[in-house]
């Protein structure tokens, strides 16, 4: 917005308390700054990157930091600079201007985002009437904070998830101009920058103190109370931008030495937050975002920096002169950033309807495809929508463009007329119905509740199953036949729990190893009654397929477990646990190396363990999984199932939400399991097992 100020001459002996500044002290300009577009391509590509697949940019989600400084700065420099201009401010113009900027492509996305998924999946739908309520009230943050939702579980991805963003920017818009009416009236520029730089640390120690460590993020991720710093920290340095008196104190190029070292610097910072911070570590949300969008506003400062090589020219107007200033205006830099809005508001659930009609598992050839395809789409529908929505109804505000459409329609023929007005009125009732109909709980999640259910219903009165003699039941699918492998005569499930324990199952405190002779009897491949499996929503879903396989296996599976609690039901188990264990935890909440030994202590050297490693969409999985690998080298007693790399192959035989097994995939997932304690029972006796192709029932 470029104005001009006028006022009396500014006394430097006076406090600027409430006034404008005289035309030689006068603010700077703000036109159109194409390198704030640049900074806003960068953080929307984080987004976009991190969503894609977040271990292709663990902190790529900081991007939505970025954009909370720009934003801050923006807004209030244009606050500033209005004030400065007329002596006060026109808030119901304000917000007006933000609603036709924000409302129309809102809406475009909701309406047409519901529509196409409706013909895709179901399950994309779950919660959609509080989802739609939540982003055209600007209140989706709170609303699916109130409704316990996860930002960070991605077995369940909400179809708008991303707007929660969107509605702590509006809460913005429509308070922080309240605000800086009084700071503009009644105190000095130090003081405005203090109080905004107060706000942001109240906002950022609230994050720190209210995170559980071991819990869910999300309250404090997308709380509009705990998570202001960045806004503020870019309101701050507006404040200071637009003083004559404190302009130098954030103009790098004032710096000396240090400016020309800080903008890099705070590049570089802010490569390495996103290349490698994490959303599951608690430094995250206790200093990273924070130093995030400190280097963030450097890069603002260096962007703005018209002084570097003169003040004629520079990065707001004719030409820009730093490296940053040059990267950041760039024709593709400049073309992403202005239409960051509708990609923001596009991409993801375009991510979720394309993933949902062509699963790919990440790591695959076939996955990068598919996620270029949505780039593509995303790019697509962003341009359109830049064109045709969003700059018509910034231009022309509600009722120029609503004139300009309806004089089109009568230039039009009257077919074209009723096809329109028959098209609108066909999706505003469909989407409606789509509203009132949509399901409260996906399949995924049904399916689970239901396998809980069977599996409480069959626990155990008290522990102990199987044989009392300990040897493997003729028969049973994991039984030794003549030739050492089992036979596939028992083809039937059985069931999850028996009554008494093997007799032959190692004491967890045992005396020392085994002799040769008894531990190539102990790592003999299990029957399903000597076996123990301990998992979480992945072993839940595929509770039905164990009990095919594993006639007899004893289940101890809940949603939402971690190592910790698998640590607490071996513990209780004590020396009932059977000679061969299975644990399938951490998709979830991840995996700790130290909590994995610790079990596998628990447990003891002379029992088979097979750890199940994970796989989905989070940034953790590779991590996740070497560190399994590693904990399981050097035990000779323990195996890992490697469940990622056998799904990777088949990703038509997960559910929509990308990790948890189909009824096919079940069935994969317990053959995995089976060929892991194959391995492992080779590996111990030097006796190779031979496993059937059991069909599938």
């Amino acid at each position: 917005m470029t104005t001009s100020a006028t006022s009396r001459p500014h006394d430097s002996h006076r406090p600027d308390v409430g006034r404008r500044e005289s035309p030689a002290a006068a603010p700077p300009q703000l036109p159109r700054i194409d390198g704030l577009d640049g900074l806003r391509a960068v953080a929307i590509a984080a987004v976009v990157v991190f969503h894609l697949n977040a271990s292709w940019m663990p902190g790529g989600f900081l991007g939505v930091d970025v954009f909370f400084v720009v934003s801050g700065f923006l807004i209030t420099s244009l606050l500033v600079l209005e004030h400065g201009r007329t002596d006060r401010l026109d808030l119901p113009r304000f917000w007006v201007r933000r609603a036709r900027r924000l409302l129309p492509a809102l809406v475009l996305v909701v309406v047409t985002s519901v529509l196409i998924a409706r013909t895709v999946s179901s399950d994309l739908l779950v919660g959609i009437g509080r989802q739609v309520a939540g982003a055209l009230t600007f209140s989706t943050n709170w609303v699916e904070i109130t409704a316990g939702s996860s930002y960070f579980d991605q077995t369940a991805p909400q179809l708008f998830m991303n707007f929660w963003s969107l509605a702590v920017e509006e809460q913005f818009y429509l308070l922080w101009p309240l605000v800086t009416v009084a700071l503009l009236a009644f105190a000095t520029s130090r003081t405005r920058v203090a109080v905004a730089l107060g706000l942001g640390t109240v906002s950022a120690l609230l994050m720190a103190v209210l995170l559980d460590p071991m819990g869910d993020a999300t309250r404090v991720y997308y709380g509009t109370d705990t998570h202001l710093v960045g806004l503020m920290l870019g309101a701050a340095v507006a404040f200071a931008w637009t003083s004559p008196r404190l302009r130098h104190l954030v103009t790098p190029h004032r710096w000396g030495a240090a400016g020309h070292l800080a903008v890099p610097a705070a590049g570089v910072v802010l490569a390495a937050l996103m290349l490698l911070l994490d959303e599951g570590t608690p430094f995250t949300f206790r200093g990273g975002i924070v130093l995030a969008c400190v280097a963030t506003a450097v890069l603002v400062l260096g962007v703005v920096d018209q002084g570097a090589h003169g003040a004629a020219e520079g990065a707001a107007g004719g030409g820009a002169t730093t490296p940053l200033q040059r990267a950041m205006a760039s024709p593709v830099a400049t073309w992403v950033g202005r239409r960051s809005y509708s990609i923001y508001l596009w991409h993801w659930p375009v991510i979720l309807i394309v993933a949902s009609d062509h699963p790919s598992a990440p790591g695959t050839i076939e996955h990068v495809l598919v996620r270029l395809w949505c780039v593509v789409v995303t790019l697509a529908l962003s341009d359109l929508t830049y064109r045709f929505v969003e700059t018509p109804f910034r231009r022309d505000g509600f009722r120029g463009t609503g004139r300009r459409v309806l004089a089109l329609l009568l230039r039009s023929s009257r077919r074209t007329r009723q096809v329109v007005s028959a098209t609108v009125a066909v999706a505003a009732v469909v989407t409606g119905v789509v509203l009132l109909t949509a399901p409260d709980r996906s399949q995924t999640a049904i399916m689970l509740e239901q396998n809980e259910a069977a599996a409480d219903a069959a626990a155990p009165v008290s522990p102990g199953a199987g044989s009392p003699t300990g040897a493997p039941t003729p028969g049973a699918s994991g039984a030794p036949s003549a030739t050492g492998g089992p036979t596939a005569s028992a083809t039937a499930g059985a069931s999850a729990t028996s009554k008494t324990a093997p007799s032959t199952a190692p004491s967890t405190a045992s005396a020392g190893p085994l002799a040769p002779d008894q531990r190539k009897a102990a790592f003999t491949m299990p029957a399903g009654t000597e076996i123990d499996a301990y998992g979480d929503s992945i072993m839940v879903g595929s509770l039905g397929a164990l009990k095919y396989y594993f006639p007899g296996i004893r289940i101890d599976a809940k949603s939402n477990r971690r190592w910790s609690d698998g640590l607490t039901e071996v513990t209780s188990r004590g020396d009932d646990n059977r000679r061969a264990v299975v644990l399938a935890f951490g998709t979830n909440w991840g995996t700790d190396a130290d909590q994995v030994k610790a079990v596998l202590d628990r447990l003891g050297p002379d029992r088979m363990v097979v750890l199940v490693n994970i796989m989905g969409p989070m940034s953790r999985v590779d991590r996740d999984n070497a560190t399994l690998a590693s904990v399981a080298e050097g035990r000779p007693n323990v195996a890992v199932a490697d469940w990622a790399s056998a799904v990777r192959s088949h990703p038509d035989q997960l559910q929509s939400d990308r990790i948890h097994p189909s009824l096919t995939g079940a069935h994969l997932f317990s053959k995995t399991v089976r060929q892991a304690l194959a391995d492992l029972s080779e590996r111990n006796t030097g006796t190779k097992v031979s496993l059937p192709d059991l069909p599938m029932p």
